[in-house]
């Protein structure tokens, strides 16, 4: 490759641009500059041409058109050895550009904004840069294409290494990367425009829909040793989750990990109060709120102390060293909570092979993301399950018996629960507490069966929430066996009638929800 005589920068994050720049001029590269890119580096010192300069063509409209110019785009996608492509530079007075170092304005961040306005946003959509990006990237044997400032050494480096050029194999690798970057761009741009109206009212499913994922680390493999598996991140996504999460000791996560450790801390979430989540093979094996992490803990593992063994623990407040050490008597595979205290984290590395997992501080949770399950060649979006999880104004008390306030307070509980669980879902509870779960039956009835086999805890005086109404008074025998006192499900059957009839009857208080909680 011949030595890079000449570089191209227009940045809107100019962060260490000016450093970057020097290191250029420093091994004699021209520096070809626009706009506030322009002005900042020569308010430093630094020697740049301007771009109307080159071009001998003004910037103009505002700003809107500054590098799409021929003897810009052809000094970026000329290739050097092609006789033709030489002779079209020379009677066009086009110089190669070597190094092209652009990010876009900040149409991501802006958008963001509540407030924002439809003319806003496309103010803020970058034409130029894209394009200048695009064609340095798909000229990577020839051109160095830069929009990372993370990048600025490793490019001063090879330059300095290399006699004055860049690798191809760094090009390629920079090239992949500039390409993943417009994408997201587009992607952003694309989405945002397909859920706006010309009014700036919004659309809930626009017509198409580009996610755009970072691979963020390779998995030993995925559900089984002989899947191969990757888990990639949603660029941007706030919301405190597994995806933005830092591990802090253990072994590397495998596809399973991920996926029950996503369920483990979307249950806890749910609660303001200290709360305490135990999952295995995707459902819950144990909730609990508790004064302490460790009681929280102690008491969602009372639940189902044997489904617990190996399971994934999640806490919705900082792991002390008093529930620290109650976690190490027992075989973990994933502990994820938003903080954890030094001795803490001491008493955790004694079991090296436990993950140990750091999420972003659970405060301003948004509820306004969608829902996203995948299926073969497609996917499926939904809103996310809100139901009754803050208001439960709306309950209906269609027994002769009411709830007594405790009855309720466990009412509530849970039902929130209920919603993490895999339907055909039942949960037996007191307050606070989860006393028998019983998930994925095919049949209703068989869930309640379940939750009895399951509970290590008495049932006798326990309440009971379904995730969908009973279809037949089984439900409600079985649940009377197991000492259930009263009962939360969302109604709606043909056959409510002879639910209530058999609620009054064996002496049960219900309320109707009339809201459903499937999760599938």
């Amino acid at each position: 490759m011949q030595k890079a005589k000449r570089a191209l920068i227009s940045v809107w994050d100019k962060r260490e641009i000016n450093k970057f720049a020097q290191g250029l001029v420093k091994l004699g590269i021209e520096i070809i500059s626009t706009g506030g890119t322009a002005k900042k580096l020569k308010d430093s010192g630094i020697p740049i041409t301007d771009i109307s300069d080159y071009t001998n063509s003004p910037e103009m409209l505002g700003g809107r058109v500054k590098t799409l110019h021929p003897k810009i785009h052809g000094g970026i996608l000329s290739i050097r050895d092609n006789p033709s492509h030489i002779e079209d530079m020379e009677k066009n007075d086009i110089g190669p550009i070597d190094i092209v170092v652009v990010n876009f304005y900040p149409f991501i961040d802006v958008i963001k904004k509540d407030d924002v306005s439809l003319d806003e946003a496309i103010e803020n959509i970058d034409i130029g840069g894209p394009t200048t990006l695009r064609a340095a990237a798909k000229n990577y044997k020839y051109v160095s294409i830069v929009h990372d400032p993370a990048d600025y050494k490793l490019i001063l480096k090879e330059l300095k290494k290399n006699g004055g050029h860049v690798s191809v194999e760094t090009n390629f690798k920079l090239a992949k990367k500039a390409f993943s970057y417009v994408s997201n761009y587009d992607a952003a741009i694309s989405n945002y425009l397909g859920s706006t109206n010309l009014d700036n009212s919004k659309i809930k499913f626009p017509d198409s829909l580009t996610m755009h994922f970072n691979k963020k680390l390779s998995l030993r493999y995925g559900e089984n040793p002989h899947q191969d598996g990757a888990f990639y991140t949603q660029q941007g996504f706030g919301e405190p989750s597994i995806s933005n999460s830092t591990q802090l000791q253990g072994k590397e996560l495998s596809l399973n990990n991920i996926y029950d450790t996503d369920s483990a801390l979307e249950a806890v979430k749910e609660f303001k109060q200290t709360a305490c989540v135990i999952v295995k093979h995707n459902n819950p094996c144990g909730v609990a709120l508790g004064t302490t992490a460790q009681q929280a803990f102690l008491n969602a593992k009372e639940c189902d102390p044997v489904s617990s063994f190996g399971g994934i623990v999640s806490f919705n407040t900082q792991v002390d060293e008093l529930v620290a050490t109650e976690l190490t008597d027992m075989f973990l595979e994933v502990i994820i909570a938003p903080d954890y205290t030094e001795k803490a984290l001491d008493i955790l590395s004694t079991k090296k092979n436990v993950r140990v997992l750091k999420t972003p501080p659970l405060t301003n949770l948004s509820n306004s993301y969608l829902d996203l399950k995948k299926v073969t060649g497609g996917a499926l979006f939904q809103d996310k399950d809100l139901g009754f999880n803050t208001d439960f104004s709306n309950l209906k008390i269609p027994t002769k018996k009411s709830p007594t306030e405790e009855q309720l307070n466990a009412l509530k509980f849970a039902w929130i629960v209920c919603k993490h669980v895999k339907s055909n879902a039942i949960i037996l509870a007191r307050t606070g507490q989860t006393v028998g779960i019983g998930a994925g039956q095919m049949s209703r009835v068989d869930s309640v069966k379940l939750c009895g086999l399951k509970a290590s805890i008495p049932t006798k005086g326990s309440v009971l929430a379904s995730d969908a109404f009973f279809p037949f008074r089984d439900g409600i025998d079985e649940a009377a066996k197991l000492g259930v006192s009263a009962i939360i499900q969302p109604g709606g059957s043909i056959r409510d009638q002879d639910i209530i009839d058999a609620c009054d009857e064996l002496g049960i208080s219900m309320v109707f929800t009339g809201v459903r909680h499937f999760k599938h």
